[in-house]
């Protein structure tokens, strides 16, 4: 899987299995995105080669843990995700793929903070937090 920001100066290249895709409904997610939620898919960090530096920024998550979210400090496009508690586990944001019809989202995440005007789709499964 190859992606990118807006500006063309951060690039990366996921070579391997996908581990889980999300879409995130928490709060956090709706003001970093701007939107309904974060489509995210995780893969393993040993997999993903990134050209370019990455800023991050960490808050922290409903769980109590850190979430470091990465993005490019050109023109400002969130790249990937770096959660506490999947510490070999990187996510990137689907929106940033060169082929964004590789994201599947297997599940919705959070959907107790999910913005009333958001149709999810039926066919997926729903948790109100983090499955666990």
């Amino acid at each position: 899987m190859l992606g990118g920001c807006l500006c063309g100066a951060i690039l990366y290249e996921a070579i391997g299995h996908t581990v889980f895709s999300v879409n995130c409904h928490c709060r956090d997610c709706q003001r970093t995105s701007g939107g309904a939620y974060t489509p995210a898919l995780f893969v393993p960090e040993t997999s993903i080669t990134i050209s370019g530096e990455v800023t991050y920024y960490a808050s922290t998550a409903y769980s109590g843990r850190k979430v470091s979210r990465g993005f490019c400090p050109k023109c400002g496009s969130q790249l990937c995700a770096k959660l506490e508690i999947l510490p070999d586990i990187i996510g990137i944001r689907a929106g940033t793929l060169d082929d964004s019809s590789l994201f599947n989202p297997g599940v919705d995440i959070f959907t107790s903070s999910a913005a009333r005007w958001d149709l999810m789709n039926p066919d997926i499964p729903k948790f109100q937090r983090e499955p666990g």
